[in-house]
């Protein structure tokens, strides 16, 4: 009993392990504001070139940690000028010039005829990763006293005109450049924090993948970010699915220093390369650093999750229509014996909850009336067992695992309907297989739950699939023997070709296949221990900026 009294004093006097690693964290950050003077006085060319510098600083051999509050003031001052200050000559801005002195306003419109005079740059080489033309007031230099100007006026760092990191998005950085887990609370800037750590990683020689959670967000946080990374000589793209983006395009975008993805593409993209006959035909050509966006979502909730890629499972087309007739059939002759076995499962909840109340019953005086109660239903029981027992069971259903089954009368029946004989003989041999499908699709599988009924490129009306997770239409997908089939055929819409398995992985063993895995999400300290245990990573809970105001009080559960 002496350990944990030990324990908490000590904790006490020396602050837990997390505290004395922000403290740590805190001094590093320190050394990085005394380096922002001489920072902030670089023009843009200057500023660019400080990573082919660190390059050859890291490349002759010096530590990378040993510079990361050099690195990190940098990449500081960058963020800052082309993510916030630069916005004032944002044409759909609302910027005021008139604000400025005169010496500045000078300039300001200095740099604005320099703009005018300027065509747009075309998205590639520098701009790789870009979409379309990027304009010229994204990258015409700007002095950098006009920089200090618009300091003096916003002194504040929140958008539009202002996007210096703060200290403790600077702590979430060197947390992901080391490869640990940040938990940083909503609203403090995570989508800054990534790119921090990126610069440094992109130093070392390593392509990074930043992983978030859906099409929408990899496409902004890459727009967001992508002046910075640009301000310091890099590139950065963002990855869709095959029906949102060319192969050849998602060929060139892996070239970037930075690709911008969810775990899916990333994982797909993974299997496919796998299934390519040549190297050259490859688009991801290396898994060095990751940094995932609710990482406790993609590698404790969806870690066993499987990526899958299909193939044509037949030369020609099963009975589809066949067996879903045979399923309706079923399913029409076994409404008396579900109507009577649904009397039984509720009478079976009503023991089990009678069974509870004797147990967990505080008051004894009540424990006979509930006993007689439980007496009495489970005599009612047996009786509704008879009653179901005079129909017919011709499959069975188990919901958790969104399995069905044909029972032995359930094969007669479907014989004798069919007409074609026996089952399990020649060319019927498949239809138990189908029907149990079409079963599912029927018992299961839900409309507008697990899947919607919608319009596909051609017109037609397809089954599209929706991620439990996310609720999002995942376009293109199919499930797997036969099951897409049958609820096409329940749906009475075109029915696609049926697919195998081609090649499969989990989220989780994905992930390990990287060199380096990171990540940050506002909850991550309550599962810190499976983070430790799978995949070897520390969880590091970052203060807020500003200290929270809002009393927390314990849960009361009634």
């Amino acid at each position: 009993m002496a350990v944990p009294v030990f324990s908490k004093a000590a904790k006490k006097v020396f602050g837990t392990r997390n505290d004395r690693l922000v403290k740590r964290y805190l001094r590093i950050v320190d050394e990085v504001s005394k380096w922002e003077p001489k920072v902030r006085a670089m023009t843009d060319p200057e500023l660019r070139d400080q990573t082919q510098i660190f390059k050859d600083r890291i490349e002759a051999g010096e530590s990378a940690t040993d510079m990361i509050p050099e690195v990190f003031a940098v990449a500081r001052e960058a963020m800052d000028r082309s993510v916030g200050i630069r916005n004032i000559f944002d044409p759909d801005g609302e910027f005021d010039p008139s604000v400025l002195a005169p010496a500045d306003r000078a300039l300001f419109d200095q740099v604005l005829a320099t703009i005018a005079e300027t065509e747009p740059a075309a998205p590639s080489e520098e701009f790789l990763g870009c979409t379309e033309p990027v304009p010229a007031w994204r990258f015409v230099d700007v002095p950098p006293a006009l920089y200090e100007a618009i300091r003096e006026l916003h002194p504040v760092s929140k958008p539009p005109y202002r996007a210096r990191p703060f200290d403790v998005q600077i702590i979430g950085g060197m947390v992901l450049y080391e490869g640990r887990i940040a938990e940083m609370k909503t609203g403090e800037g995570k989508t800054i924090v990534a790119p921090l750590a990126c610069y440094l990683s992109v130093l070392e020689g390593n392509q990074v993948h930043v992983v978030t959670v859906n099409d929408y967000l990899v496409q902004r946080d890459r727009d967001w970010t992508f002046p910075f990374f640009h301000a310091l000589g890099m590139t950065a793209g963002a990855i869709h699915p095959m029906h949102m983006q060319p192969p050849q395009v998602k060929k060139a975008i892996y070239f970037c220093d930075v690709v911008y993805g969810t775990t899916a593409e990333f994982g797909f993209d993974y299997l496919r390369d796998n299934m390519k006959l040549s190297v050259m035909e490859q688009v991801q050509r290396q898994r060095q650093v990751a940094i995932v966006d609710e990482v406790d979502s993609t590698l404790i909730d969806e870690a066993r999750t499987p990526l899958i890629i299909s193939g044509n499972a037949h030369d020609h087309m099963p009975r589809y229509e066949m067996a879903d007739r045979l399923a309706r059939h079923l399913m029409a002759r076994q409404v008396k014996w579900d109507a009577a076995d649904a009397k039984v499962q509720a009478c079976l909840v009503d023991i089990s909850g009678l069974e509870g109340d004797i147990r967990n019953a505080r008051d004894k005086d009540k424990v006979p009336q509930l006993k007689e109660r439980l007496d009495s239903r489970k005599q009612e029981l047996v009786k509704l067992e008879d009653a179901r027992a005079e129909h017919q069971q011709f499959y069975e259903v188990e919901l958790d695992k969104k399995r069905a089954t044909l029972t032995h009368e359930g094969i007669a029946e479907a014989q004798r309907e069919a007409g074609v004989g026996s089952f399990y003989v020649g060319e019927n041999i498949d239809l138990p297989h189908l029907m149990e499908q079409s079963i599912r699709a029927h018992t299961v599988y839900q409309r507008d739950r697990d899947y919607i009924v919608a319009p596909g490129d051609g017109g037609e009306l397809t089954v599209v699939i929706v991620d439990q997770n996310t609720g999002r239409k995942m376009v293109g997908r199919q499930w797997s023997d036969g099951l897409h089939q049958a609820v096409e055929a329940k749906e009475g819409v075109p029915i696609k070709q049926e697919t195998q398995t081609m090649a499969s992985i989990t989220i989780q063993n994905f992930y390990k296949l990287y060199g380096k895995l990171a990540g940050m999400t506002g909850t991550a300290d309550t599962e810190a221990t499976e983070f430790h245990e799978i995949y070897g990573l520390d969880v590091i809970s970052i203060p807020t900026n500003v200290p929270v105001q809002r009393a927390d009080r314990n849960d009361w559960v009634y």
